[in-house]
């Protein structure tokens, strides 16, 4: 199509559903049509607008709600061919009926009593709120200011004086007649589409801009993210439209296929006669601007409090009385025009006298606590599994450190669930719960560790290590107590800390022979403070000896290469210390060995009463030694780190280098010689897969892992996923029931028995499958 008229196509427009892709295509039946020409043939038979069932339940709604809608619209006229059930417009042929027809939410919500008197018009009763999940509102009863204001007015007196418009209401007004022009374009000028043709010219040439070039990752407000590793491959790929106009259509009822197009960013439908918003609103997570005035919407759906990345919310001249406690995840908004609706006057007056920010914050903070999700069930992988095997359960976490849980990076977390003094109570609690024999921890401030952990989790028989960034070394004493870094606890009572090391990959990188000399790890890896932590441990009980590597990783989606050589550098050392580990000397006397003891209230310390240890199991060789790897490795299943650890090597001409010098790893490759797995690939492909360990808006993937050597342990439990009902109305983690934005990770073993074992004595510990390597 000649470049004059690629304006026409994408913008505005609607794909094939049943193509692949939504945009990339010249093709004007996959592209769709300019809506100009397109909407003015969709039509519907109004017996499929939304009816209640016998009990008065409506039957719409994103989660476990059937909304059955008619597919018999024609495209363009053409007979007989079944039109793509974008939306429904109907004719107006009758008096519209000013109440809402159906109950949203049916029986998860309960009605919250107003009184709205003073008003300036539109039905009575509450909003709807949820009876558990925050989805109330905030009555008149809330913490605002007690001056009511009456919504007909753009203005108020106090005393006998007009007060002064501020900047915010002046801009509310501004918009709003913006919007009351646009309606009247729509409606008595019978112009339908008035945005797509506002916007037509800046849209021109769309489809042949170039992808920016290099590595750059946005977010969708355009500013580059801290702390998210995003994948780069997702961030390139092409979509050549992000808007649609429905906007003056006299539109009922909005389709649900509408809302799988995820990748919208601009959404008009201003100036139908919508009675509500459907819940599915909550997918179009992309979305920055939202135009719905001159409906007749009486409320709020509580998902859009999943559209976190909403800039602009406009919904002038509605029946909006009351406005949900979930609009205030919307941390990013800006503009929330609400003027023309009967609003509780507590809120108005918010808004009039401190703005939109004011009020998203208000209605944040004020929100109920939610009731907790279900919990997270364990998964049994293997079942009759001998009791005479070694059981190893081990957990890693990034935990937040608190220097960066901040509400610039989480503003859709109220503060009381952002504080570390709530937080760190949630933490040892969920530890507590999981009681595994091995923690690895990330993200866990020096002070912390130290002052808040060490003696807490003593008290549950455990005992720690941990290492600061080395960035610690450059700062004073007491600023270094701020550094975070990683943590190992375990079990003293039941395991033997044999040796521990620090992997400080920089000064490891920078001082090895075929790498001090080459510009890209001075300007690349040596900047990056990231550590592994390496345990070696001794089962008091059976005499197995366990290898546990813990470490935290670069986060940054333009480091793959950092990546790549931080954990290679892992590997390698993993490799060296395990064949020096093979060589170690069996204990000669474990009892003499310290097991810590609790204080009984008389002052006396019991020591615990203990089985009989086994003598120290010896090993042949380093992949004969029972191995863990956890950790955040800021890498998803598509990485040179993922592919490193499971495959056992990386070709030197890997993508992730991207031309970078790294020595001996860019010549030869890198590789190891463990036989790697991860714990919850066995839980891929099932219905309790792991949808994902950090979970932020526009960010949900799995990126923790806890790796095992296959030929000498196997997975017998996992800790499952989260209640993915609860998750439909978080947009983002850290909140009250989840502390961290990340998610805990939990794995039960157990150490094969070896045919070949060489002890000093031959205790049987049952019988295994014969070593292999997967």
């Amino acid at each position: 199509m000649a470049d004059g008229h690629r304006h026409l196509l994408q913008p505005f427009s609607i794909p094939n559903p049943l193509s692949a892709q939504y945009g990339g295509s010249n093709n004007p039946v996959a592209n769709g049509f300019f809506l100009n020409s397109l909407l003015s043939h969709f039509a519907a038979d109004p017996t499929t607008a939304s009816k209640p069932d016998v009990q008065g339940q409506n039957t719409r709604g994103m989660y476990g709600q059937n909304h059955q809608q008619g597919h018999n619209s024609r495209l363009n006229g053409a007979p007989g061919r079944q039109a793509m059930p974008m939306l429904y417009s109907f004719q107006q042929q009758q008096q519209q009926q000013p109440g809402h027809p159906h109950q949203p939410h049916g029986q998860h919500h309960q009605v919250i009593q107003q009184d709205h008197s003073g008003h300036g018009g539109g039905g009575g009763g509450g909003m709807i709120g949820h009876s558990g999940f925050s989805s109330g509102v905030l009555s008149n009863t809330s913490p605002f200011s007690g001056g009511n204001m009456q919504n007909g007015h753009s203005s108020t007196t106090r005393g006998g004086q007009a007060q002064q418009i501020n900047e915010h209401w002046a801009e509310q007004l501004r918009l709003h007649k913006e919007a009351e022009r646009a309606n009247a374009t729509m409606t008595e000028q019978h112009q339908p589409h008035y945005f797509a043709r506002l916007k037509a010219p800046e849209n021109r040439g769309i489809g042949g801009a170039p992808l920016p070039a290099g590595n750059s990752t946005l977010t969708a407000d355009g500013e580059d993210d801290r702390r998210r590793p995003w994948s780069v491959e997702k961030s390139n790929v092409r979509q050549e439209w992000h808007q649609i106009d429905l906007s003056g259509q006299g539109l009922r009822i909005l389709s649900p296929p509408l809302f799988s197009y995820t990748f919208l960013k601009e959404l008009y439908i201003a100036s139908n006669r919508l009675t509500y918003l459907p819940a599915e609103i909550g997918k179009l997570r992309n979305l920055q601007h939202l135009e719905a005035s001159n409906n007749l919407l009486s409320e709020l759906p509580p998902e859009i409090g999943m559209c976190t990345n909403l800039k602009t919310l406009l919904l002038f001249d509605n029946q909006i009385h009351e406005l949900p406690f979930e609009l205030g995840s919307l941390y990013r908004l800006e503009t929330l025009g609400i003027n023309g609706n009967p609003l509780n006057p507590a809120l108005k007056e918010e808004i009039v006298e401190r703005g939109t920010k004011s009020l998203i914050n208000t209605l944040l903070e004020q929100a109920p606590v939610p009731l907790p999700p279900a919990p997270r069930k364990p998964i049994v992988v293997q079942e009759d599994v001998s009791q005479n095997l070694e059981r190893v359960k081990v957990l890693t976490w990034n935990i937040l450190c608190d220097k960066y849980a901040t509400t610039t990076l989480y503003g859709y977390t109220p503060t009381g669930a952002l504080s570390w003094e709530y937080r760190k109570d949630r933490i040892i609690q969920e530890i507590r719960e999981r009681d595994a024999d091995i923690l690895c921890l990330q993200e866990i401030a020096t002070d912390v560790f130290r002052d808040f952990f060490s003696p807490e989790l003593a008290q549950d028989d455990y005992k720690g290590i941990q290492w600061p960034r080395p960035k610690a070394k450059t700062m004073s004493e007491k600023d270094a107590q701020a550094v975070d870094g990683c943590a190992v606890f375990y079990k003293a009572s039941k395991w033997i800390l044999l040796d521990k090391q620090l992997l400080d990959y920089a000064n490891i990188a920078i001082n090895r022979p075929d790498m001090k000399n080459q510009h890209d790890i001075f300007n690349r890896v040596m900047p990056k403070d990231n550590i592994g932590v390496i345990c070696f441990f001794e089962s008091r009980q059976t005499g197995a000896r366990i290898i546990v590597a813990n470490t935290h990783l670069a986060w940054e989606p333009t480091l793959a290469d950092v990546k790549l050589v931080q954990t290679a550098i892992l590997m390698e050392h993993l490799t060296k210390l395990a064949e020096k580990y093979a060589r170690w000397q069996p204990l000669k006397d474990k009892r003499m060995i310290q097991v810590p003891s609790s204080m009984t209230e008389d002052g006396v310390e019991p020591r615990p009463d203990l089985p009989d240890p086994a003598p120290s199991q010896e090993y042949r060789n380093n992949t004969d030694i029972p191995l863990l790897v956890c950790g955040d490795y800021n890498s998803t299943y598509d990485s040179s780190v993922y592919e490193l650890l499971s495959m056992g090597r990386v070709s030197p001409n890997h993508s992730d280098f991207n031309k970078y010098q790294y020595g001996n790893f860019t010549r030869d490759g890198v590789e190891h010689p463990f036989s790697m797995r991860s714990a919850y690939v066995h839980l891929n492909g099932t219905p309790d897969e792991l949808p994902f360990t950090n979970y932020v808006p526009g960010f949900a993937e799995v990126i923790d892992y806890i790796w095992y050597s296959t030929n000498t342990m196997e997975v017998v439990e996992l800790l499952g996923p989260p209640d993915q009902q609860h998750l439909k109305r978080v947009p983002g983690f850290p909140n009250y029931h989840f502390p961290a934005d990340h998610i805990q990770l939990s794995a039960e073993f157990v150490i094969k028995a070896r045919k070949d074992k060489k002890m000093l004595t031959e205790p049987d510990f049952g019988s295994g499958s014969n070593d292999r390597r997967n």
